[in-house]
């Protein structure tokens, strides 16, 4: 399983103990993580893991004040598996878990705050305006300019995002990203070109940062249907080549660190004509289907998918003070 370039650190599966593997929830990812977390369950079991699904925070804390589990691979998506809630609730409780912490996590998934962190160390990340329920949004617009980028601030796998070229355009644009919780977020739309730019992403597991990946869907956009149902996107690793890919790399180890990121995640990055990476966000349960980013970075890096898993189970035994 893997190569020597990821040996394993855990060397016996009973170590892990019982691991509950948190999926589903009642975010807008839920179809996404139950697709995510049965490939995991798959894996660890695979693997000689007594892993076990659960459907859901409420389920996973019965079940863990129970005595039921001694550690968690959270595989949950959005609101409440990757806003610090449930990260905070198994601190509380000492158990330990895969991926950030709850500042790690809250961060993260407020693309708002993340974006004010990386700004204010001097990291570069698309112009943008926080649209809180009733902003004016077309002087907003004004502010930011078009092209841009309407999206909710807490949502993930391009949910309720539209690019709007137009200012006639924009009032749907809102519509949509309106029918999510919270805030909304407007940037500047970056645009690459086919030989040098485009759109990027770069896995992190431990402190190994993976190959980049150049995204090229068959469509206009990298969409939720190019993302999890197509079949034509087009997925090159590395995405980059020498310096440029050395340097896209490193900046995403440094915006994982600048949000206090911890276990694995998910960077994109936007590199525009001018070969000027922008960061856009940061996964901290990043998908694990079979049209996710960072198995297939794993797998160009030597490690296939159950070692991918069992490294991120790894994880969870090296957060500090929590074995």
């Amino acid at each position: 399983m893997g190569t020597t370039r990821f040996p394993r650190r855990v060397t016996d599966a009973a170590d892990f103990g019982r691991v509950a593997v948190v999926m589903g929830g009642n975010s807008a990812e839920r179809e996404v993580s139950l697709n995510s977390g049965a490939g995991v369950l798959q894996a660890l079991r695979g693997a000689g893991v007594d892993a076990h699904a659960i459907d859901g925070i409420p389920a996973l804390l019965d079940a863990v004040r129970a005595g039921h589990f001694a550690r968690v691979f959270n595989i949950l998506h959005g609101a409440g598996g990757e806003n610090g809630e449930l990260q905070g609730a198994l601190q509380s409780l000492g158990i330990p878990y895969t991926g950030s912490g709850v500042l790690g996590s809250a961060l993260s998934l407020d693309k708002v705050r993340a974006k004010q962190v990386w700004i204010a160390l001097g990291l570069p990340t698309p112009k943008f305006k926080a649209l809180p329920r009733g902003a004016d949004v077309h002087a907003a617009a004004r502010e930011v300019g078009f092209p841009l980028i309407v999206k909710p601030a807490w949502e993930g796998s391009s949910v309720g995002v539209t690019r709007v070229f137009k200012e006639e355009d924009l009032d749907a644009a809102v519509a949509l990203a309106q029918r999510y919780p919270g805030d909304m977020l407007m940037e500047t739309l970056i645009e690459g070109d086919a030989s040098e730019g485009g759109e990027f992403t770069v896995g992190i597991v431990g402190r190994d940062v993976l190959p980049t990946i150049k995204i090229v869907p068959a469509g206009e956009y990298y969409d939720y249907n190019a993302k999890y149902i197509s079949d034509e996107t087009q997925y090159l690793c590395p995405g980059l080549a020498g310096d440029a890919e050395d340097a896209m790399r490193a900046l995403a180890l440094q915006a994982f660190d600048a949000l206090d990121c911890f276990g694995w995640g998910r960077v994109d990055v936007m590199r525009d004509r001018h070969g000027k990476n922008w960061l856009l966000e940061v996964n901290t349960a990043p998908g694990m289907t079979s049209h996710s980013l960072v198995p297939k970075a794993a797998a160009a890096a030597g490690l296939d998918y159950p070692g991918l898993c069992w490294r991120v189970l790894e994880t969870s035994m090296e957060r500090g003070g929590l074995k």
